[in-house]
């Protein structure tokens, strides 16, 4: 059976990155726009956390993974004792400080892939790219790839590489030394590397400074483990080692040196040296914590190879073998003895697998050549067939991610370094990209739940994303190769290799400018991502059927629209009860918002997905946590599986300053009926109006059970006309939800969103009582409601945003239409 480890800690949790010029700091951003509260931030870290309370809105996606803000001005670094690279290692503080690099004006960002680029001006609390309102000597054009000596490396020879002959020399993981030689041309010739290779120096010094990771378990070694600061620990080593390879300067080897010391236990400071078995590094209880560290170690070990004396190389190496290998080792040769508490992870899909896999694999590799016994061969032979058995299938065909758009990031981020080691390594990806064609469009899946205020975030959003960025797109960007695109509606140039639009996109994100991004990106490619690129896109597999819709993919003041309607099976317990879940953006705010998490340490919060299970006691898990309507206040029937309708005119955007035409529309209905009980149909259909400025819903219920219509909304809540009306305010705007039916119905409000009294507080499953641990505050957080009699009941709410300028003549007011007879002119 599937077991779900509590593998979270407070999602978001500020991380006080150094801020790039030129732009404004998340928290500069969320104070000036005042509209979304903030949880209590008293943290436990010993014995427990407690989640704090989610706001809307996707201000919690990406603090953590968000080095955006970042770069900036550094001041000089320590001499190098070799002066290898110096002169070319874009570290250099007088360039720096020259602005040369373009990293301290956006407008300067004009070499290489900078040049006629259409560049942001800084990037908003979520990440997103704020862009300028004219394009000035921007070139507009589609994603290509133009072949530039100047931006490119030497092709490596990988003739006699194999998975079983690697390479022999040093380094092996994730890039060749053919790349890090030439990567400080690259940077001297390329704005955004040079951008990034910057604020990967200025974070590298800021660590530096930071005394070791201390040994802070969360909930206990079994609850959310050690995971926090292990990925803390490779979070540091990555930014070393690539300040090492591109600086020679051994202060950086120095510092990692005593980091590692720390965290294998080698100190006097308390690293879990009393654990059963020596498992300092938790594998037998939380496996994650053990790949992520092994990580760490391997990168050191590799990367800073040629600097370390042979007692360092040897005490590294051992604490891979023994520490993380061996247990790895337990996992496919002893599932039933030594292996049997831990092994679960090796046949299940999902985020767990691609980081387990990952982290052993890039600790065999990196030791490959000199392990004596044999571990890191045999572990090969283990972790890349169970990875492209397991890893690899984690997203479905169309690209949806299995789990949850938070976890997409730790099973991708996993998923690339493993294929980039292997590549770099053995010559090949050994198939991990190529084993489900889904993962190809991976990428696409998180460019489409990207919403212009955050992401469509459903489900848990998982632990802190110190290592997790989603820079990975960019190595799927430059790997897969298709003649001609699919997805990207009115392309139709052939490209020279790859898929370039995910890696324009990706390059302006807040979290590209790391180290990952300047051994995955490729510069040689031109355009921009949304020049011929589709507004929206229906993903139709059943186990997580959605859309999303947009109004433009630059301009943030646009609207975005999504939907779900998948199975409510198969999350690796991520998901919630939430068919006909929905968000909307519009006028900079997000209007309708997702809960997020809950306490990942709640008494049976990961038990299972069973219509019993303890999770669903929960309010942030349960259907009326959720965007959607429940029926006797009961929530969705688990093994339902609704069913789809979608249709767009099919609009990509060809401007930077793009509007659609007062035509353009795109709706989305679901069959919801097999997810409630006592009822004969229930269905529910969102779509465009009047050139994408309005948004109509619609639900057609017929039931025996009383109705409740639910949204949960930041915004301070209004009402009036009889209840009908009702004025949602947030941050300077205003968005008016008019109820349209049935007739004598009224809005309501709770405030702040809770569960209900009648909700249960206990569950028995598989004969096992659950008593449920206290449930969250969901302080700042209202929901917007309309009750109803059983009975066939129609509900149709419109949602018009107060555009500035327009006047009460300037919006439609729509004829009523079933479900079953919208199209895409049947509102005009």
């Amino acid at each position: 059976m599937y077991r779900q480890s509590a593998d979270s800690a407070v999602p978001l949790q500020t991380f006080n990155y150094q801020q790039a010029p030129g732009q404004e700091s998340y928290a500069d951003l969320h104070n000036k726009q005042g509209q979304y509260p903030t949880g209590s931030s008293n943290v436990k870290r010993n014995g427990g956390r407690r989640k704090w309370p989610w706001v809307l809105g996707a201000i919690l996606a990406l603090v953590i993974i968000l080095g955006a803000v970042l770069g900036g001005v550094f001041g000089s670094r320590a001499a190098n004792n070799n002066n290898k690279n110096n002169s070319a290692n874009g570290g250099n503080a007088n360039a720096a400080a020259a602005g040369t690099s373009g990293a301290v004006d956006p407008a300067s960002r004009t070499k290489g892939s900078g040049n006629e680029a259409v560049v942001p001006t800084a990037t908003d609390a979520y990440g997103n790219p704020l862009y300028p309102t004219t394009t000035g000597s921007a070139v507009i054009a589609q994603p290509t790839v133009v072949s530039n000596a100047a931006l490119q490396c030497p092709k490596e020879d990988t003739s006699g590489y194999s998975l079983t002959s690697p390479k022999k020399t040093h380094p092996l993981l994730i890039a060749t030394e053919t790349k890090w030689n030439c990567l400080p041309g690259l940077i001297e010739a390329d704005s955004y590397m040079s951008y990034w290779n910057q604020t990967a120096f200025i974070n590298a010094t800021k660590f530096y400074n930071e005394p070791p990771v201390l040994y802070i378990a969360d909930g206990g070694l079994g609850g959310s483990g050690l995971l926090d600061p292990a990925r803390r620990v490779q979070q540091r080593i990555k930014h070393w080692a690539y300040a090492y390879k591109l600086s020679n300067d051994t202060k950086w080897v120095d510092r990692t040196w005593q980091e590692l010391l720390v965290a294998s236990g080698n100190t006097s400071t308390y690293y879990g040296q009393n654990n059963t078995n020596g498992d300092v590094w938790n594998c037998q209880q939380h496996f994650l914590d053990c790949a992520e560290y092994t990580e760490a170690f391997a990168l050191a070990y590799d990367w800073m190879y040629d600097a370390w004396n042979q007692t360092q190389r040897d005490g590294i190496m051992w604490s891979i073998i023994n520490k993380g290998l061996s247990f790895g080792l337990n996992v496919f040769e002893a599932p039933t003895g030594a292996g049997a508490n831990y092994q679960w992870w090796s046949s299940v899909d999902g985020n767990w697998n691609c980081v387990c896999n990952k982290g052993m694999t890039m600790g065999a590799l990196a030791i490959i050549n000199e392990d004596p016994t044999n571990s890191a061969a045999k572990m090969l032979t283990y972790t890349v067939p169970n990875a492209n058995a397991y890893c690899s299938y984690s997203p479905s065909p169309d690209g949806t991610w299995a789990e949850t758009p938070n976890y997409w990031y730790f099973g991708t981020y996993s998923h690339v370094e493993m294929a980039a080691s292997l590549l770099s390594a053995t010559g090949s990806t050994q198939n991990l990209l190529d084993s489900n064609p889904g993962m190809k469009d991976s990428a696409k899946y998180h460019m489409y739940v990207t919403g212009l205020q955050g992401m469509f975030d459903y489900g848990d959003a998982g632990p802190n994303k110190y290592t997790a960025t989603a820079n990975g797109i960019m190595f799927y960007g430059d790997q897969y190769a298709r003649a001609r695109c699919c997805w990207e509606r009115g392309l139709t140039r052939n490209y020279l290799a790859g898929i370039p639009a995910y890696t324009l996109f990706q390059r302006d994100r807040g979290d590209a400018p790391e180290p990952m991004s300047l051994l995955y990106y490729n510069p040689q490619v031109k355009g921009e991502f949304w020049d011929g690129l589709a507004l929206d896109n229906y993903f139709s597999n059943a186990t997580d059927g959605w859309f999303s819709a947009r109004s433009s993919w630059t301009d943030q003041q646009g609207t975005y629209i999504a939907m779900k309607a998948g199975g409510l099976l198969g999350h690796q317990t991520h998901g919630d009860l939430d068919a006909g879940d929905f968000v909307l953006d519009a006028m900079g705010q997000r209007w309708a918002g997702e809960l997020g998490s809950g306490d990942y340490l709640s008494n049976g919060y990961f038990s299972s997905e069973d219509q019993a299970s303890a999770r669903w006691l929960y309010y942030r898990k349960r259907t009326e946590g959720q965007n959607t309507f429940t029926i006797n206040d009961n929530n969705q029937v688990v093994t339902g599986i609704p069913t789809h309708q979608y249709g767009s005119t099919g609009e990509s955007q060809d401007a930077l300053d793009y509007a659609p035409a007062n035509s353009s529309t795109v709706f989305f209905t679901t069959d919801l009926s097999e997810m409630y009980n006592s009822t004969t149909s229930a269905k529910r259909g969102i779509r465009y109006l009047n050139g994408r400025r309005q948004v109509l819903l619609r639900d057609e219920i017929n039931t025996s059970g009383t109705i409740q219509w639910r949204m949960h909304t930041n915004a301070t809540v209004t009402l009036s006309d009889n209840n009908m009306t009702a004025s949602l305010a947030l941050g300077g705007e205003t968005l008016v939800a008019t109820l349209r039916s049935p007739s004598g119905a009224a809005f309501s409000t709770q405030e702040p969103a809770a569960r209900l009294s009648s909700d249960p507080t206990t569950t028995v499953n598989n004969g096992q009582t659950w008593n449920m641990s206290p449930d969250q505050p969901n302080p700042g957080v209202t929901v917007l409601m309309i009750e109803l009699a059983a009975g066939d009941q129609t509900i149709e709410v419109l949602f018009n945003p107060q555009w500035s300028g327009w006047s009460q003549s300037s919006y439609v007011n729509p004829p009523s239409i079933a479900l079953a007879s919208w199209s895409l002119t049947s509102h005009e």
